[in-house]
């Protein structure tokens, strides 16, 4: 005997049927319980708690996307998709010929040379990370190397970008239910150097951000960058492979967790959602991640997927759905970290460090042996099929039966955006007297000074790949990049950079996302990188408010331009909505990740003064726009003259620039970021 439930909604109403949903915490609006009730109407029959479940986790919008997915009614038009309107249009018209994947799989992936791809991808940990620090950041990097396993590639590097709190924040201003942002700085900051150095994954590039919107926010982006021989790429499953588990135990740890990302944080969130964050073992994945990589080598396996949010429902539906399949699971067969899990809690767990994999059955006893050879429990859990339909058994009772065309194909989201620009004044104050001491405040500036302590808490010379470090010089200044060489046999490099002006959003998220683009290219350039790819991932408020998703809607124009006028293709990304809390909105946040090609890393350039009597130039104008600076934050204004990008100017400049690395004309090179001119001469002479 075993717990399984028929929903009655055949003749709910309404209220019922939002009852229903919050009662079993799948996150479903009217529309979409609505949507499932017309379904199963059709079938003659009540859907089990399976499969209610498994529809809550595909249709969320952290699974499906639904916000960047949908109908976007803003100024008078229809946006018919953010992400085809703006994001992928990008990358479509650009069309460069060295993106191998983009937008398909688990990371995207672009050529490195004739025979090796890079794979990246960079995900959002914000809402776990919010509930329990450590967990939350660990799994992220857990999740997002994964992520790249899941296309056949080997984690080389990792990448953090993170956005706290004010340290010394009030304690007596904190609102119910929020931690103190200390004590989530310390453990996200710990996570994170828990599972990348217990992998051996350096952790190469990152930023550090400071705002009071994160104080009931905190933002988490995990990054990771992998190697993969292109010939040794498989994404042809077909009827008849069997369906493989590897890796973890499954248990109760991660259930509701992409619901729970998908839905705002409530002084409750750490009461009812705390079993939603994941529990991580860097060990576990580190020997899962030897045998994929022996799996991909023999090519024995037809195709994989990592289990990430909604973990058995949306690999195994989203496998089946990709390769045009259906699917049959039997529940019993998984492995469990303790009895008395009923089906629905074993289909949707998120536990950690589990793999799916397809594999043509002749294969099947080797792929096992070698899971068993690492010491990894591997076990078929069933097979894809050619019905498309997905059937689920549990001690030989279907406990699921559900058509995988209808589980990807939920109502499209409807909603009503606008924007108004804030109306805001430039200050008016008397040139400092002393900007020695305006210099000495912005070096001490949070969102300035060294992150030389996080830094070190990270190994980021494990696999001895990495060039041009997070730090440099004898006194350790922030490079601007970092750079890889992935081939033993080869001095090309791989430069990896990041940009993110948080505060610019404030004045307006249009140049906001453009600055940020610009950013991470123009430090990219700066250690010589060229070919460059970029990955967006916003941390956003609740876009069914009209002014959240109009600051958003502003913010992916300005991808769609400047990624266009750049030249700059997106080949992955991720957004994180519903970033609102007790203490209010998080401010609209985009990070932008670069990844470049440096031809040869003997001519990489550093950021650190090499020797006095060096000749000093700015390259590029500098106009008068101090809004959203560092150095008004301190003066406590915001400012209206934002910052603007001028794709065409910066294009000349940053084809100068690379000619003159490539002569061998610069011996050190920094973008002028926060702080502009003063911090970046400063960070050069005393690196």
């Amino acid at each position: 005997p075993f717990p399984l439930f028929e929903v009655n909604i055949l003749e709910a109403s309404d209220q019922q049927l939002l009852e229903v949903s919050r009662e079993l915490g799948i996150g479903l609006n009217l529309q979409e319980m609505k949507a499932l009730q017309q379904y199963f109407r059709k079938k003659g029959r009540n859907p089990t708690d399976v499969e209610l479940q498994t529809v809550g986790q595909t249709w969320s919008e952290h699974c499906f996307h639904k916000t960047f997915k949908g109908i976007i009614k803003f100024n008078g038009k229809e946006i018919d998709s953010l992400f085809k309107t703006y994001i992928m249009k990008a990358t479509r018209e650009i069309s460069p010929k060295w993106c191998f994947s983009v937008f398909e799989d688990n990371a995207g992936i672009i050529r490195f040379d004739r025979d090796y791809g890079i794979a990246v991808k960079v995900e959002t940990h914000n809402h776990p990370s919010a509930i329990e620090p450590f967990g939350g950041a660990a799994t992220g990097v857990g999740g997002v190397i994964r992520d790249i396993l899941g296309v056949w590639a080997d984690p080389i590097a990792c990448t953090d970008v993170l956005g706290f709190g004010p340290l010394d924040y009030p304690y007596e201003k904190l609102p119910p239910g929020v931690k103190h942002p200390k004590y989530i700085f310390m453990g996200v900051v710990a996570g994170i150097g828990h599972y990348g150095n217990n992998m051996g994954i350096p952790t190469v590039n990152g930023a550090i951000y400071f705002d009071e919107s994160y104080v009931g926010n905190v933002v988490v982006y995990c990054g990771c960058i992998g190697l993969l021989p292109l010939k040794k790429f498989r994404r042809n499953a077909k009827p008849g492979d069997i369906i493989v588990l590897a890796g973890g135990k499954t248990g109760r740890d991660g259930i509701h967790g992409v619901t729970f990302a998908s839905a705002e944080l409530t002084e409750k969130s750490e009461m009812v959602s705390r079993p939603a964050v994941q529990i991580a073992n860097p060990i576990e994945e580190e020997k899962l991640k030897r045998a994929i990589i022996a799996i991909r080598d023999l090519e024995l396996a037809s195709a994989i997927t990592d289990l990430g949010g909604g973990g058995l429902s949306s690999a195994v539906g989203e496998t089946a759905k990709r390769f045009d399949c259906g699917a049959v699971v039997y529940l019993e067969k998984v492995p469990l970290k303790y009895p008395g899990l009923a089906p629905w809690e074993i289909y949707i767990s998120e536990s950690q460090e589990r793999m799916l994999l397809a594999v043509p059955p002749e294969n099947l006893e080797k792929v096992l042996g070698i899971f068993k050879s690492e010491d990894v429990e591997a076990t078929a859990i069933g097979e894809y099929t050619s019905d498309k339909v997905l059937r689920i058994f549990y001690m030989n009772v279907k406990v699921a039966e559900m058509d995988i065309p209808f589980l990807f194909e939920p109502p499209r989201a409807v909603r009503t955006a606008e924007y108004v620009l804030p109306r805001l004044e430039e200050p008016e104050f008397p040139e400092p007297e002393n900007l020695t001491e305006v210099l000495m405040l912005l070096l001490a500036s949070p969102n300035i000074a060294s992150r030389e302590s996080v830094i070190r808490t990270y190994d980021h010379e494990v696999k001895g790949n990495t060039v041009l470090k997070p730090l440099h010089g004898e006194y350790g200044g922030p490079n601007d990049a970092a750079v890889l060489k992935p081939l033993k046999d080869s001095w090309r490099g791989l430069a990896i950079s990041c940009g993110m002006n948080p505060n610019y959003g404030r004045i307006d998220p249009y140049w906001m996302a453009a600055s940020a683009i610009d950013e991470a290219i123009r430090n990219n350039v700066a250690v010589g990188g060229r070919r460059i790819a970029l990955l967006d991932n916003f941390t956003w408020g609740n876009p069914e408010k009209p002014d959240r998703l109009g600051s958003l809607v502003r913010a992916c124009d300005a991808c769609y331009r400047f990624a266009k006028a750049f030249k700059t293709p997106f080949i992955s990304g991720k957004d994180s909505l519903y970033n609102e809390s007790p203490a209010g909105p998080v401010t609209p946040t985009l990070l932008i990740t670069a990844i470049g090609i440096v031809p040869d890393i003997r001519i990489a350039v550093s950021m650190d003064v090499k020797a006095p009597g060096s000749s000093i130039y700015i390259v590029g104008k500098t106009y008068r726009e101090l809004g959203g600076s560092e150095y008004y934050r301190l003066m406590g204004f915001c400012g209206k003259r934002v910052p603007k990008v001028r794709p065409a100017q910066a294009r000349k400049t940053f084809r100068a620039l690379t000619r003159a690395i490539d002569l061998g004309l610069v011996s050190a090179c920094h973008d002028l970021s926060e702080g502009g001119l003063a911090v970046a001469a400063a960070e050069m002479a005393f690196s």
